[in-house]
Protein backbone atom coordinates (compact mmCIF):
# COMPACT_ATOMS: atom_id res chain seq x y z
CA UNK A 1 0.00 0.00 0.00
CA UNK A 2 2.70 2.55 0.86
CA UNK A 3 4.58 1.53 -2.02
CA UNK A 4 1.31 2.34 -3.97
CA UNK A 5 1.32 6.15 -2.25
CA UNK A 6 5.14 6.77 -3.53
CA UNK A 7 3.77 5.63 -6.94
CA UNK A 8 1.00 7.63 -7.22
CA UNK A 9 2.85 10.73 -6.08
CA UNK A 10 5.83 10.31 -8.30
CA UNK A 11 4.53 9.40 -11.33
CA UNK A 12 2.52 12.67 -11.93
CA UNK A 13 5.70 14.87 -10.66
CA UNK A 14 7.56 12.84 -13.53
CA UNK A 15 4.95 12.86 -16.42
CA UNK A 16 4.80 16.63 -15.54
CA UNK A 17 8.69 16.81 -16.34
CA UNK A 18 8.21 14.46 -19.44
CA UNK A 19 5.76 16.99 -20.88
CA UNK A 20 7.48 20.08 -20.16
CA UNK A 21 10.99 18.80 -21.67
CA UNK A 22 8.67 17.58 -24.85
CA UNK A 23 6.47 20.88 -25.51
CA UNK A 24 9.74 22.80 -25.22
CA UNK A 25 11.86 20.21 -27.41
CA UNK A 26 8.91 20.04 -30.26
CA UNK A 27 8.33 24.31 -30.29
CA UNK A 28 9.63 26.37 -32.91
CA UNK A 29 10.16 30.06 -32.13
CA UNK A 30 8.18 32.44 -34.13
CA UNK A 31 9.79 35.48 -35.08
CA UNK A 32 7.02 37.11 -37.65
CA UNK A 33 4.98 39.63 -36.49
CA UNK A 34 1.33 40.67 -37.16
CA UNK A 35 0.86 41.42 -40.53
CA UNK A 36 -2.70 43.86 -40.20
CA UNK A 37 -1.25 45.33 -37.15
CA UNK A 38 2.09 46.70 -38.58
CA UNK A 39 0.15 47.71 -41.70
CA UNK A 40 -1.67 49.46 -39.42
CA UNK A 41 1.48 51.36 -37.35
CA UNK A 42 2.52 52.41 -40.99
CA UNK A 43 -0.57 53.94 -42.24
CA UNK A 44 -0.83 56.33 -38.51
CA UNK A 45 2.85 56.66 -38.24
CA UNK A 46 2.32 58.07 -42.18
CA UNK A 47 -0.79 60.25 -41.11
CA UNK A 48 0.47 61.29 -38.29
CA UNK A 49 4.25 62.40 -39.77
CA UNK A 50 4.08 66.02 -39.36
CA UNK A 51 2.68 66.14 -36.08
CA UNK A 52 3.94 63.39 -34.40
CA UNK A 53 4.03 64.93 -30.99
CA UNK A 54 -0.11 64.23 -31.18
CA UNK A 55 0.79 60.62 -32.50
CA UNK A 56 -0.70 57.97 -30.20
CA UNK A 57 0.12 54.22 -30.74
CA UNK A 58 -3.29 52.13 -31.54
CA UNK A 59 -1.79 48.53 -31.40
CA UNK A 60 0.01 46.57 -29.27
CA UNK A 61 3.53 46.82 -30.95
CA UNK A 62 6.22 48.76 -29.69
CA UNK A 63 8.05 51.12 -32.58
CA UNK A 64 10.84 54.09 -33.35
CA UNK A 65 10.01 56.19 -35.75
CA UNK A 66 13.39 58.18 -38.20
CA UNK A 67 13.99 60.86 -40.64
CA UNK A 68 15.11 60.48 -43.40
CA UNK A 69 18.72 61.47 -41.16
CA UNK A 70 17.71 58.42 -38.89
CA UNK A 71 16.97 61.28 -36.30
CA UNK A 72 14.32 59.83 -33.94
CA UNK A 73 11.57 61.21 -34.32
CA UNK A 74 8.80 59.34 -31.72
CA UNK A 75 9.21 56.18 -30.11
CA UNK A 76 6.97 54.23 -27.91
CA UNK A 77 8.87 52.77 -25.40
CA UNK A 78 12.97 53.45 -24.01
CA UNK A 79 15.19 50.19 -24.56
CA UNK A 80 14.32 50.03 -28.50
CA UNK A 81 16.09 49.35 -31.91
CA UNK A 82 17.28 53.29 -32.51
CA UNK A 83 19.19 52.64 -35.79
CA UNK A 84 19.06 50.25 -38.99
CA UNK A 85 22.09 48.94 -37.67
CA UNK A 86 20.91 47.98 -34.39
CA UNK A 87 17.06 47.10 -35.56
CA UNK A 88 18.86 44.01 -38.23
CA UNK A 89 20.89 43.02 -35.55
CA UNK A 90 17.79 42.24 -33.48
CA UNK A 91 15.61 41.52 -36.51
CA UNK A 92 13.16 43.98 -36.02
CA UNK A 93 10.87 44.74 -39.39
CA UNK A 94 11.88 48.21 -41.27
CA UNK A 95 9.63 49.85 -43.34
CA UNK A 96 9.48 53.36 -45.32
CA UNK A 97 7.00 55.91 -44.59
CA UNK A 98 6.17 57.50 -47.86
CA UNK A 99 4.05 60.66 -48.52
CA UNK A 100 3.13 62.83 -51.59
CA UNK A 101 5.21 59.68 -53.57
CA UNK A 102 8.37 59.71 -51.77
CA UNK A 103 10.29 58.11 -48.35
CA UNK A 104 10.33 60.52 -45.61
CA UNK A 105 11.37 58.10 -42.75
CA UNK A 106 11.10 54.82 -41.62
CA UNK A 107 9.89 53.01 -39.17
CA UNK A 108 11.44 50.35 -36.45
CA UNK A 109 8.88 47.85 -35.65
CA UNK A 110 10.25 45.78 -32.64
CA UNK A 111 10.39 42.31 -32.76
CA UNK A 112 10.08 40.83 -29.62
CA UNK A 113 10.38 36.87 -30.46
CA UNK A 114 14.02 36.76 -28.34
CA UNK A 115 12.10 37.92 -24.99
CA UNK A 116 9.05 35.61 -25.57
CA UNK A 117 11.51 32.68 -26.12
CA UNK A 118 13.45 33.91 -23.08
CA UNK A 119 10.07 34.01 -21.16
CA UNK A 120 9.49 30.57 -21.80
CA UNK A 121 12.81 29.13 -21.36
CA UNK A 122 12.61 30.76 -17.85
CA UNK A 123 9.21 28.98 -17.32
CA UNK A 124 10.36 25.53 -18.57
CA UNK A 125 13.13 26.08 -15.97
CA UNK A 126 11.00 26.75 -13.27
CA UNK A 127 8.44 24.27 -13.46
CA UNK A 128 11.30 21.57 -14.38
CA UNK A 129 13.53 23.09 -10.91
CA UNK A 130 10.11 22.90 -8.39
CA UNK A 131 9.42 19.58 -10.13
CA UNK A 132 12.68 18.31 -9.90
CA UNK A 133 12.65 19.62 -5.99
CA UNK A 134 9.31 17.90 -5.31
CA UNK A 135 10.09 14.54 -6.78
CA UNK A 136 13.79 14.51 -4.88
CA UNK A 137 12.00 15.30 -1.43
CA UNK A 138 9.26 12.32 -2.02
CA UNK A 139 12.75 10.32 -2.26
CA UNK A 140 14.09 11.34 0.45
CA UNK A 141 10.74 11.21 2.63
CA UNK A 142 10.60 7.50 1.26
CA UNK A 143 14.47 6.65 2.08
CA UNK A 144 13.95 8.20 5.51
CA UNK A 145 10.30 6.07 5.71
CA UNK A 146 12.56 3.06 4.35
CA UNK A 147 14.97 3.38 7.05
CA UNK A 148 12.39 4.01 9.93
CA UNK A 149 10.66 1.26 8.88
CA UNK A 150 12.91 -1.72 7.05
CA UNK A 151 16.60 -0.41 7.71
CA UNK A 152 16.50 0.26 11.69
CA UNK A 153 13.97 -2.51 12.66
CA UNK A 154 16.35 -5.06 10.71
CA UNK A 155 19.60 -3.70 13.18
CA UNK A 156 17.11 -3.78 16.04
CA UNK A 157 16.57 -7.80 14.70
CA UNK A 158 20.12 -8.46 14.23
CA UNK A 159 21.03 -7.34 17.63
CA UNK A 160 18.06 -9.46 19.33
CA UNK A 161 19.70 -12.32 17.61
CA UNK A 162 23.07 -11.28 19.18
CA UNK A 163 21.71 -11.72 22.52
CA UNK A 164 19.72 -14.66 21.59
CA UNK A 165 22.67 -16.49 20.49
CA UNK A 166 24.31 -15.41 23.60
CA UNK A 167 21.79 -16.60 26.03
CA UNK A 168 19.34 -13.85 27.22
CA UNK A 169 16.22 -14.84 26.71
CA UNK A 170 14.53 -12.40 29.19
CA UNK A 171 14.77 -9.08 26.92
CA UNK A 172 11.47 -8.84 24.98
CA UNK A 173 12.24 -7.57 20.78
CA UNK A 174 10.58 -4.07 20.12
CA UNK A 175 7.78 -4.26 17.59
CA UNK A 176 5.81 -1.85 15.38
CA UNK A 177 3.30 -4.12 13.95
CA UNK A 178 2.61 -1.02 11.47
CA UNK A 179 5.68 -1.44 10.07
CA UNK A 180 6.81 -3.76 6.92
CA UNK A 181 8.85 -5.78 9.79
CA UNK A 182 5.88 -5.53 12.04
CA UNK A 183 4.93 -9.41 11.50
CA UNK A 184 8.38 -10.69 11.10
CA UNK A 185 9.87 -9.49 14.79
CA UNK A 186 6.77 -10.90 16.06
CA UNK A 187 7.65 -14.29 15.26
CA UNK A 188 11.06 -13.76 16.42
CA UNK A 189 9.55 -12.63 19.75
CA UNK A 190 7.07 -15.67 19.70
CA UNK A 191 10.57 -17.79 18.87
CA UNK A 192 12.64 -16.14 21.73
CA UNK A 193 9.71 -16.88 24.48
CA UNK A 194 9.06 -20.69 23.56
CA UNK A 195 12.57 -20.55 23.65
CA UNK A 196 12.46 -19.01 27.27
CA UNK A 197 9.47 -21.94 28.25
CA UNK A 198 12.36 -24.42 27.38
CA UNK A 199 14.57 -23.02 29.19
CA UNK A 200 12.98 -22.72 32.18
CA UNK A 201 11.66 -25.99 31.79
CA UNK A 202 14.78 -27.56 31.53
CA UNK A 203 16.58 -25.74 34.60
CA UNK A 204 13.13 -27.20 36.27
CA UNK A 205 14.17 -30.44 35.21
CA UNK A 206 17.50 -29.78 35.84
CA UNK A 207 16.57 -28.58 39.65
CA UNK A 208 14.38 -32.36 39.86
CA UNK A 209 17.68 -33.98 38.79
CA UNK A 210 19.58 -32.52 41.68
CA UNK A 211 16.94 -33.36 44.32
CA UNK A 212 16.64 -36.88 43.22
CA UNK A 213 20.52 -37.19 43.08
CA UNK A 214 20.91 -35.52 46.91
CA UNK A 215 17.80 -38.43 47.87
CA UNK A 216 19.55 -41.26 46.09
CA UNK A 217 23.53 -39.71 48.08
CA UNK A 218 21.53 -39.62 50.88
CA UNK A 219 20.41 -43.64 50.51
CA UNK A 220 23.10 -44.66 49.30
CA UNK A 221 25.41 -43.32 52.16
CA UNK A 222 23.05 -44.45 55.05
CA UNK A 223 23.90 -48.24 54.12
CA UNK A 224 27.39 -47.73 53.34
CA UNK A 225 28.18 -45.81 56.15
CA UNK A 226 26.60 -48.82 58.45
CA UNK A 227 28.33 -51.19 56.19
CA UNK A 228 31.88 -49.64 56.57
CA UNK A 229 31.26 -48.98 60.68
CA UNK A 230 30.48 -53.09 61.31
CA UNK A 231 33.61 -53.75 58.57
CA UNK A 232 35.42 -51.57 61.11
CA UNK A 233 33.94 -53.27 64.33
CA UNK A 234 34.73 -56.71 62.45
CA UNK A 235 38.17 -55.60 61.79
CA UNK A 236 38.93 -54.19 65.61
CA UNK A 237 37.76 -57.99 66.73
CA UNK A 238 38.84 -59.99 64.30
CA UNK A 239 42.07 -62.20 65.10
CA UNK A 240 42.17 -64.14 61.78
CA UNK A 241 44.58 -62.09 59.32
CA UNK A 242 42.03 -63.29 56.29
CA UNK A 243 39.28 -61.65 57.53
CA UNK A 244 40.98 -58.54 58.23
CA UNK A 245 41.93 -58.16 55.14
CA UNK A 246 38.66 -59.38 53.81
CA UNK A 247 37.35 -56.38 56.40
CA UNK A 248 40.03 -53.98 55.18
CA UNK A 249 38.66 -54.13 51.37
CA UNK A 250 35.13 -53.56 52.31
CA UNK A 251 36.36 -50.15 54.11
CA UNK A 252 38.00 -49.52 51.21
CA UNK A 253 35.07 -49.91 49.18
CA UNK A 254 32.65 -48.24 50.65
CA UNK A 255 34.88 -45.29 50.97
CA UNK A 256 34.91 -45.16 47.22
CA UNK A 257 31.22 -45.76 46.38
CA UNK A 258 31.00 -42.70 48.95
CA UNK A 259 33.89 -40.60 46.99
CA UNK A 260 31.89 -41.71 43.80
CA UNK A 261 28.44 -40.39 45.24
CA UNK A 262 29.83 -37.08 46.37
CA UNK A 263 31.31 -36.70 42.22
CA UNK A 264 27.15 -37.51 41.44
CA UNK A 265 25.95 -34.56 43.80
CA UNK A 266 28.47 -32.06 42.79
CA UNK A 267 28.38 -32.84 38.84
CA UNK A 268 25.74 -30.64 38.18
CA UNK A 269 27.82 -27.56 38.91
CA UNK A 270 30.05 -28.36 36.33
CA UNK A 271 28.54 -27.48 33.43
CA UNK A 272 29.27 -23.70 34.14
CA UNK A 273 32.75 -24.08 32.74
CA UNK A 274 31.48 -24.71 28.95
CA UNK A 275 30.51 -20.54 29.03
CA UNK A 276 33.19 -19.07 27.52
CA UNK A 277 34.52 -16.01 28.80
CA UNK A 278 37.11 -13.52 26.73
CA UNK A 279 37.89 -10.61 28.51
CA UNK A 280 39.75 -7.90 26.50
CA UNK A 281 40.23 -4.36 26.94
CA UNK A 282 37.04 -2.11 25.64
CA UNK A 283 36.72 1.55 26.26
CA UNK A 284 34.53 2.58 28.85
CA UNK A 285 31.93 4.73 26.45
CA UNK A 286 30.70 1.40 25.37
CA UNK A 287 29.27 0.57 28.97
CA UNK A 288 26.51 3.07 28.59
CA UNK A 289 25.50 1.61 25.35
CA UNK A 290 24.95 -1.55 26.70
CA UNK A 291 23.45 0.11 29.79
CA UNK A 292 21.13 1.80 27.21
CA UNK A 293 20.69 -1.66 25.33
CA UNK A 294 19.98 -3.61 28.50
CA UNK A 295 17.36 -1.10 29.84
CA UNK A 296 14.27 -2.33 27.43
CA UNK A 297 11.53 -0.67 28.83
CA UNK A 298 13.24 2.71 28.75
CA UNK A 299 12.81 4.04 32.40
CA UNK A 300 16.28 4.68 33.81
CA UNK A 301 18.08 7.80 33.17
CA UNK A 302 21.84 6.08 31.66
CA UNK A 303 25.03 8.62 33.20
CA UNK A 304 27.71 9.19 31.21
CA UNK A 305 30.31 6.85 32.38
CA UNK A 306 33.78 8.37 33.16
CA UNK A 307 36.69 7.20 30.37
CA UNK A 308 39.10 4.93 30.98
CA UNK A 309 39.89 1.39 29.28
CA UNK A 310 38.22 -1.59 31.01
CA UNK A 311 39.11 -5.16 30.68
CA UNK A 312 35.42 -7.52 30.49
CA UNK A 313 34.01 -9.37 27.47
CA UNK A 314 31.27 -7.18 25.74
CA UNK A 315 29.01 -10.29 24.90
CA UNK A 316 29.17 -11.19 28.92
CA UNK A 317 29.06 -8.00 30.13
CA UNK A 318 25.26 -6.89 28.12
CA UNK A 319 24.64 -10.77 29.66
CA UNK A 320 25.12 -9.06 33.16
CA UNK A 321 23.46 -5.81 32.69
CA UNK A 322 20.60 -7.54 30.80
CA UNK A 323 20.10 -9.72 33.90
CA UNK A 324 20.41 -7.34 36.59
CA UNK A 325 17.63 -4.85 34.42
CA UNK A 326 15.40 -8.02 33.83
CA UNK A 327 15.12 -8.90 37.28
CA UNK A 328 14.68 -5.63 38.46
CA UNK A 329 11.80 -5.13 35.55
CA UNK A 330 10.51 -8.74 36.31
CA UNK A 331 10.37 -8.46 40.51
CA UNK A 332 10.16 -4.66 41.25
CA UNK A 333 7.97 -3.11 38.44
CA UNK A 334 9.73 0.09 38.95
CA UNK A 335 11.92 2.31 37.68
CA UNK A 336 16.14 1.78 38.01
CA UNK A 337 18.21 4.43 39.02
CA UNK A 338 21.21 4.04 37.24
CA UNK A 339 24.93 5.80 38.80
CA UNK A 340 28.51 5.16 37.77
CA UNK A 341 31.66 6.01 39.89
CA UNK A 342 35.09 4.91 39.71
CA UNK A 343 38.16 4.49 41.88
CA UNK A 344 41.55 3.20 41.10
CA UNK A 345 41.12 -0.12 40.18
CA UNK A 346 38.08 -0.44 38.96
CA UNK A 347 34.35 1.52 37.75
CA UNK A 348 31.18 0.71 39.40
CA UNK A 349 27.79 0.69 38.37
CA UNK A 350 25.35 0.44 40.71
CA UNK A 351 21.64 -0.30 39.48
CA UNK A 352 18.80 0.44 42.34
CA UNK A 353 15.37 -0.49 41.97
CA UNK A 354 12.73 1.16 43.94
CA UNK A 355 10.59 -2.14 45.34
CA UNK A 356 11.50 -2.04 48.71
CA UNK A 357 13.79 -4.90 48.92
CA UNK A 358 14.38 -8.35 49.79
CA UNK A 359 14.46 -9.98 53.15
CA UNK A 360 17.72 -9.32 54.79
CA UNK A 361 17.93 -13.13 55.48
CA UNK A 362 17.60 -14.02 51.76
CA UNK A 363 20.60 -11.67 50.35
CA UNK A 364 23.65 -14.06 51.29
CA UNK A 365 21.88 -16.60 49.05
CA UNK A 366 20.86 -14.68 45.39
CA UNK A 367 24.02 -15.72 44.01
CA UNK A 368 23.62 -19.05 44.43
CA UNK A 369 22.16 -21.45 41.83
CA UNK A 370 18.52 -21.93 41.56
CA UNK A 371 17.68 -19.47 44.66
CA UNK A 372 15.26 -17.14 44.37
CA UNK A 373 13.67 -15.08 46.78
CA UNK A 374 10.01 -14.68 48.03
CA UNK A 375 9.02 -11.96 46.09
CA UNK A 376 9.62 -14.58 42.87
CA UNK A 377 6.70 -16.73 44.24
CA UNK A 378 4.49 -16.98 40.91
CA UNK A 379 6.60 -15.18 38.20
CA UNK A 380 8.66 -17.46 35.64
CA UNK A 381 12.08 -17.73 36.29
CA UNK A 382 14.60 -20.52 36.95
CA UNK A 383 16.86 -18.43 39.67
CA UNK A 384 19.91 -18.42 37.55
CA UNK A 385 20.57 -14.55 36.35
CA UNK A 386 22.64 -13.71 39.31
CA UNK A 387 24.60 -16.53 39.63
CA UNK A 388 25.71 -16.52 35.87
CA UNK A 389 26.29 -12.75 36.16
CA UNK A 390 28.34 -13.67 39.12
CA UNK A 391 30.31 -16.27 37.31
CA UNK A 392 31.14 -13.37 34.27
CA UNK A 393 32.20 -10.91 36.32
CA UNK A 394 34.62 -13.03 38.03
CA UNK A 395 36.07 -14.79 34.84
CA UNK A 396 36.46 -10.72 33.89
CA UNK A 397 38.59 -10.11 36.99
CA UNK A 398 35.83 -8.07 38.49
CA UNK A 399 32.74 -8.49 40.88
CA UNK A 400 29.25 -8.02 41.60
CA UNK A 401 27.73 -7.71 45.10
CA UNK A 402 23.81 -7.19 46.15
CA UNK A 403 22.39 -5.80 48.91
CA UNK A 404 19.43 -3.47 49.85
CA UNK A 405 19.63 0.08 49.27
CA UNK A 406 17.92 3.19 50.48
CA UNK A 407 15.15 2.83 47.70
CA UNK A 408 14.89 -1.01 46.62
CA UNK A 409 17.04 -4.04 45.91
CA UNK A 410 20.81 -2.80 44.72
CA UNK A 411 23.46 -4.32 42.35
CA UNK A 412 26.73 -3.09 41.86
CA UNK A 413 28.48 -4.38 39.30
CA UNK A 414 32.82 -3.55 39.56
CA UNK A 415 34.84 -3.95 36.16
CA UNK A 416 38.11 -3.88 36.48
CA UNK A 417 40.52 -1.59 34.29
CA UNK A 418 42.96 -2.89 32.52
CA UNK A 419 46.13 -3.73 33.35
CA UNK A 420 44.74 -3.67 37.35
Amino acid sequence: MRKQIFLICVLPVLMAEIITLIVFAVQTPDFTQDTVAVNEVVQSVTEDFNDLEEHKNSTALDYVVLDENGNILFKTKAGLSESLNAAIAHRDTVLDIKTDGGAVGKVIIFNDGAQTLQSQKQTAIIVLAVAIVISGGICIGYAVYTHLTVIRPFFKLKGFAERVAGGNLDVPLEMDKRNLFGAFTESFDIMRAELKKARIAEAKATASKKELVAKLSHDIKTPVASIKAVSEVGLAVSADKKNRANYTQIIGKADQINTLVTNLFTATLEELQQLNVTPSNLESGQIKAMLENADYLHKANIPDIPECLIYADPLRLQQVFDNVFANSYKYAKTEVAVTAEKDCNSVKIIIEDFGGGVPAEELPVLKEKYKRGRNAENIEGAGLGLYISDYFMKEMKGGLSVENGEHGFKVTVSLALSGK
